[in-house]
């Protein structure tokens, strides 16, 4: 059946009437949650993971991508008005974005982030339907070695990209792979690290370890800081419509951004912040006000959000044909097809098709909701912006816990959140990122899997292992990934170093 069939019995899954629902839950809870200020998506996701616990698979994995956008979209409203961006790859939203704020065009700073997200996360999950089965037919061809080479990219690139060195990052992959051990060896029936406590032979828990290490530390880091976090919330002046100036100057940069941001989310080391400071350059030198930049132009708003947006699809891409997570959220939307049992990658299309191009129909259901549902609400989301610091992180404290306690009813697993939310505040005061810690844990045990299965056909021959180009050319691209950014590290303080002596000859 071609694309277009596919994605038409999606929209028969999508839009059954508890379908829908479970959706419009989704995008509530996600832009809800995701407005609140220092909230990113990553946190937003992994905080409303457990309430998915206990639906059916179509219909929790409906919600999961409801969550997911309406994540997406209330970070933008922050960086506009409290010049709080949730994530990195908001910062650039909140450049030209709060400068509009400040001058009392707040609503239409949101309204062209809203239109451009909409308009980008459109494009892009069409995008995502036409690319995926293509990358299903070629992925079908990989045997174990070429599993496991996929799976040391992802390890590659996920602790490369995130934090500034790559050793910390690599510490906290290691640090995940070590807790993937956890448990009865699949192969052997033999239990591993479980130090005779029956509660670890299944293993450590990836709900619980996700909301843990991004709530739960987010929660202590902010409790033991010593800011006051009193942000001054800029009220939102005038119509929230945009002027029909303001569509003649932002309909061209949703495209160009939509057109920025799909490629490089969907590339296994892309990262939607590459996207948003590239759309901001070529919006700033190809805007018909130039002076504008810097003090609050429309430009700087719309086409860095399309491309955010249209990211986030991108990095569905190599999540659902070959479960790769190329950023912390979609590491945390992993856990959420695991929790059912389901593994993304080509055979899940083969296994479950319904179910995906029900996810893939969902998103595009999703995307028109939340126009709808943010236009009007702004007023609302605004209205949340002002929940005290103090009431908010404990409100998330006590979200999380409840979660945990929904989705596995056990004083241990309580422990084990209070542990790993210790382990997460740890982290961050180190400067140690959290999604390797939590890819480490998903991806670790498959990894194991696919190596030792490898090893087996070819007797203990390791070579097996770049005995295909593709293994090759994976493996490659796994060590370009550590190396590239450690030479231009390198090369950065070099030129530091080299001006800082020529300033004091």
């Amino acid at each position: 059946m071609d694309t277009f069939g596919l994605l038409a019995q999606g929209f028969l899954v999508a839009l059954e009437p508890m379908n829908l629902l479970y959706a419009l839950i989704g995008v509530t809870l996600g832009t809800a949650v995701g407005v609140l200020p220092g909230i990113g998506p990553a946190l937003t996701v992994a905080l409303l993971l457990p309430v998915t616990y206990k639906l059916d698979p179509a219909g929790s994995l409906i919600m999961f991508a409801g969550i997911y956008y309406g994540g997406m979209y209330g970070g933008s409203t922050t960086s506009i008005l409290l010049n709080t961006p949730g994530e990195s790859a908001s910062i650039v939203t909140a450049l030209e974005g709060n400068k509009m704020a400040r001058k009392g065009r707040g609503g239409p700073a949101l309204a062209t982030a809203a239109i451009g997200s909409f308009v980008a996360g459109l494009i892009a999950t069409f995008g995502l339907a036409l690319i995926a089965p293509f990358i299903v037919k070629f992925a079908l061809s990989f045997g174990p070695a070429e599993y496991f080479a996929l799976m040391v990219l992802a390890f590659m690139t996920v602790s490369a990209a995130f934090g500034e060195s790559s050793l910390r990052g690599l510490t906290a992959l290691f640090l995940g792979l070590a807790l993937g051990l956890i448990g009865i060896d699949l192969q052997t029936g033999q239990a591993r690290l479980a130090f005779g406590i029956p509660d670890l032979l299944d293993g450590i828990e990836v709900t619980t370890l996700a909301v843990a290490l991004f709530a739960i530390g987010e929660t202590l880091t902010v409790a033991a800081s010593r800011s006051s976090g009193d942000e001054r919330i800029e009220p939102v002046k005038g119509s929230v419509w945009m002027s029909r100036e303001d569509w003649s100057r932002s309909w061209k940069p949703w495209l160009r951004g939509t057109a920025i941001g799909f490629p490089i989310g969907a590339m296994p080391a892309g990262g939607a912040e590459i996207g948003t400071f590239l759309s901001y350059s070529v919006e700033k030198q190809l805007a018909r006000k130039p002076e504008e930049f810097g003090h609050g132009a429309i430009e700087g708003v719309a086409g860095p959000e399309a491309a955010n947006n249209a990211s986030a699809a991108g990095t569905l891409v190599p999540l659902l044909t070959l479960g790769l997570p190329t950023t912390a959220t979609a590491a945390i939307m992993l856990a959420g097809f695991q929790q059912f049992g389901l593994q993304p990658g080509p055979l899940l299309f083969a296994n479950n098709s319904s179910l995906v191009w029900g996810l893939i129909a969902s998103l595009l259901v999703a995307n028109f909701m939340l126009l709808v549902l943010n236009l009007p609400l702004i007023g609302l989301w605004v209205r949340l912006l002002s929940i005290p610091r103090h009431w908010l992180y404990a409100g998330i404290l006590v979200f999380a816990t409840l979660g945990t306690i929904g989705a596995n009813p056990s004083v241990f697993e309580l422990g084990m959140l209070l542990a790993f939310g210790i382990l997460g505040y740890l982290l961050r005061q180190f400067g140690y990122p959290i999604a390797p810690v939590v890819v480490g844990l998903i991806l670790g045990p498959l990894a194991e899997q696919q190596l030792r299965r490898a090893l087996a056909i070819s007797q203990g021959d390791l070579t097996v292992l770049v005995h295909s180009p593709i293994s090759i050319v994976l493996l490659t691209l796994a060590a370009a990934a550590v190396i590239v950014p450690l030479v231009m590290r390198a090369r950065g303080r070099g030129k530091v170093l080299s001006q800082l002596a020529a300033d004091e000859d």
